[in-house]
């Protein structure tokens, strides 16, 4: 190949790249109960839900004491900042099996229903989070099974 092709095709890499990069979702989670979702970062704008503690949010944006925020339905809505936290919680797409170890032939733990909330504790980066119950109990569940992560 020619030195120019040789270069073209680098810097088409390159760009490929820099252009392709995964962007990490951020997600945060209800401080409270009561939080209420509202249609424009004004509190006199229409209220569109009101949220449980610990709902896990997907984060989009930032305007002043407001977050923009969307919820598992891809409701999108806007948040007061003193009501979200940055502790992370996960919330249960369908009933799911909680595991001792970050694999399927690890020791069933519990299973879990659908909507319930779980704290996470760590993304394995291997396909499992690690997360607690509210009762306390420790275990490891599958990404797919769960929203927020």
């Amino acid at each position: 190949m020619s030195k120019p092709l040789i270069n073209q095709l680098l810097i088409a890499t390159l760009l490929v790249a820099t252009t392709s990069s995964v962007y990490a979702i951020e997600y945060r989670s209800t401080a409270k109960h009561g939080v209420i979702l509202y249609d424009a970062p004004v509190e006199t704008s229409d209220k569109r839900f009101i949220l449980s503690t610990n709902i896990p949010l997907e984060f989009l944006a930032e305007q002043g004491n407001w977050i923009r925020v969307r919820d598992r339905d891809g409701t999108l809505a806007w948040a007061l900042k003193s009501d979200i936290s940055t502790t992370r919680y996960v919330q249960v797409n369908r009933l799911a099996e909680v595991r001792k170890d970050a694999n399927t032939s690890s020791t069933l733990l519990f299973k879990v229903d659908r909507n319930v909330v779980l704290e996470l504790l760590q993304d394995t980066r291997t396909g499992w989070l690690k997360i607690k119950h509210r009762d306390g109990a420790v275990g490891y569940i599958r990404i797919e099974d769960v929203w927020g992560a």
